[in-house]
Formats: structure tokens, C-alpha cells, sequence
């Protein structure tokens, strides 16, 4: 009998979370008598807000479930909690694994991602290199559903975020275009150079009816804050709103431009195109966003691309060529190209 109560866990990091929204919805939809506990960090609550039969539970890493004192507490919480008939592990990092095996002592049926580690590291070798599109994220996800008893289909149309209110930063002209700009990604290996960006939103920033929303984090507010100053129609939203808020602004756009990262994930969750910038990575590794457009990865061929699944390896060439080939023009078409047609879209 497939599970009625099933414990999700998935604690970090943003934009993985992220990716597991769409596959949580179709599973809700395709199974009306599951009830889900989702564990994870506070901060992604918003993901889940209005989610029927999804209740959610914050997990404190840092605090009160540090350390396998803490995963001990958490499964005590937990269980006083409810009655759970399995526990599907989405992360499977060691705090996880430590939570896993004290429900598996209660013989509650357990089964956890397989990440395709080997897959993966062929994929990202120097030396004989195998290219090829590897099973997405979110068919990873899917499969530990389907584990469980309980299979998803991921070519069912999902019900995407409802878009939310839009505090404006500044009036906005009737017909003005909304377009997204997230320079930054956790790691150099995969982030477009600064300056390179700049010329990309100057050459947008020219372009009619067209307002820009800079996005990042508290720590780029100063920098993001200095280039909005540059353009009459350039608004930096970094640090100045709760994520809640933010998540508005990414539910209106017309667009947004990202690096792989968790923007291009966000803005996935609403619809909203993104013309996405890879350089040490590569969307075959599986964590393009959910129903993008193949063609918006902007990228370049190289014999050495990709070499890292996260961008988290120093580039071994030294010199970046994955980021420093794209030219910010190259970058800019793509992003008209896509508007142009979502105008088009929307005369059908």
C-alpha cells in the first residue's frame, strides 16, 4: 500500500530546494490521498505557501539539530509530530543519512537520491570525456517517489507558482517590460565577469519600455546599488526586501537573465523565461531549470567543458576562455530573441 503520511527531507541549498517544488506539486496532484511533511531551512518556506496537505517543518543545523545530538532531537520532534508511513530523502549528505537510520529503526520504509555520482564524474573529466545529457534532477527526485510507491509523471502539466503582488521599486509605464539581471553565482567558475555584465545591461538598458531589476544578495547590495545608478531604468533590489517580497519581483518578470544558478531556478518556479550564462558547468549535468528553453543556455563549446558539476574546481586552464568567449552581445540576442517571442505568445 503506498505511503499516506510521507516525511520529505531536503535541507539545503537554495536553488536544489527549489528544484524540488514542481516535482512535490505533480505529486500532490497525481496522489490526492498523500499527506507530506517537508523538513528544511526557514528561509525556503516561501516555496511552499498555499501548498494543500503540505505541512511544513523547520530543521535548525546550526542551533537546536547540530550534530547527531541534533538529528536525535529532530527525530523526536518529528515523530511526536506525526505518524509517517516512509521517509523520502531528497539530500543525502550526512546529517540526513543520520536522520534516516533512526526512522529506519522503527522499520519505516526509506529510500534516498541517488546523485549518479560516477555519471557525473565522466561527464566532468579532461580525459576521455563522455558528453552526453544525463538523467535531470528532477527525474532524480522522481525516482525516489517512485521508490516508495508512489510514481510521478514529469511530463504532466504542473501548476506553477501563482504570480504575487508588485510593490513597485519606482512607477512603472503602462507596457514596460520586466526584465530580471543576476550577476552573481557562488562560485567564479560559473559566473559571467563583472564588467562583461555591465555592457549587457547597458545595451538593454537602451532598449524601449524596458525596466531592469538587479537581484542579489546583502553582501552585493553596495556594488548592485552602484551600477543602478548608471541608468534612469536600472533598479537594484539587493538587500532592500524579505525573500518573500523578492519572489514577487522574480513572479512579474518578463525575463531574467542568470547565471546556473538559484535565480534561473526561481524565476522556473513562475514561468518566467531565463536566458542563462554556464561556464565550468554545463545543463547536462541535470540541473537546468524546470521547463526552460534549450536554446537560452548561453555557452560555449570547449574540449574541457564542463569540468565541475557545481562550478566549485578551479578552472585548470586558467584563463576562464568557458566565460571570457560569450560576448555580452551574444547574451543580449538571445535575451530580445526570447522576449520577441513571448510577445508573440501572447498575441496567440
Amino acid at each position: 500500500m503506498p505511503p499516506r503520511h510521507l516525511l520529505v527531507l531536503r535541507f539545503s541549498a537554495l536553488g536544489d530546494v527549489a528544484m524540488t517544488v514542481p516535482v512535490i506539486k505533480l505529486l500532490l496532484e497525481q496522489h490526492p490521498h498523500l499527506q507530506i511533511t517537508y523538513v528544511s531551512n526557514a528561509f525556503v518556506q516561501p516555496f511552499f505557501k498555499g501548498f494543500e496537505r503540505l505541512n511544513f517543518y523547520v530543521v535548525d543545523p546550526k542551533e537546536a539539530h547540530k550534530g547527531v545530538k541534533g538529528m536525535y532531537r529532530l527525530y523526536n520532534e518529528l515523530r511526536n509530530q506525526a505518524q509517517f508511513d516512509a521517509v523520502a530523502d531528497l539530500h543525502n549528505v550526512l546529517r540526513t543519512k543520520v536522520l534516516r537510520m533512526f526512522f529506519s529503526l522503527s522499520n519505516i520504509k526509506i529510500a534516498a537520491i541517488d546523485k549518479g555520482r560516477k555519471e557525473k564524474w565522466e561527464l566532468t573529466r579532461i580525459k576521455n570525456k563522455k558528453l552526453r545529457p544525463l538523467k535531470s534532477t528532477f527525474e532524480r527526485y522522481a525516482q525516489v517517489f517512485a521508490d516508495l510507491g508512489l510514481p510521478v509523471n514529469l511530463s504532466s502539466p504542473v501548476n506553477l507558482q501563482k504570480r504575487g503582488a508588485l510593490p513597485p521599486a519606482k512607477p512603472l509605464k503602462r507596457g514596460t517590460r520586466l526584465v530580471g539581471v543576476a550577476p552573481f553565482a557562488k562560485h567564479a567558475e560559473k559566473m559571467y565577469p563583472l564588467e562583461k555584465m555591465k555592457e549587457v545591461i547597458a545595451l538593454l538598458a537602451v532598449e524601449l519600455n524596458i525596466e531592469i531589476f538587479l537581484f542579489g544578495g546583502r553582501e552585493e547590495a553596495l556594488f548592485l546599488e552602484g551600477w543602478a545608478q548608471d541608468w534612469e531604468n536600472v533598479t537594484s533590489l539587493a538587500g532592500k526586501m524579505s525573500f518573500d517580497a523578492e519572489l514577487n519581483y522574480v513572479s512579474q518578470l518578463s525575463l531574467m537573465v542568470s547565471m546556473d544558478s538559484a535565480n534561473m531556478h526561481l524565476a522556473s518556479l513562475f514561468g518566467v523565461p531565463v536566458v542563462s550564462v554556464w561556464g565550468s558547468t554545463h545543463p547536462f549535468a541535470g540541473f537546468y531549470g524546470w521547463g526552460q528553453a534549450p536554446e537560452n543556455a548561453v555557452q560555449v563549446p570547449l574540449y574541457c567543458r564542463p569540468c565541475s558539476v557545481f562550478g566549485n574546481k578551479k578552472c585548470f586552464r586558467g584563463d576562464l576562455a568557458c566565460l571570457h568567449s560569450i560576448t555580452p552581445e551574444n547574451i543580449v540576442k538571445r535575451v530580445l530573441n526570447e522576449m520577441e517571442r513571448g510577445e508573440c505568445r501572447n498575441e496567440d
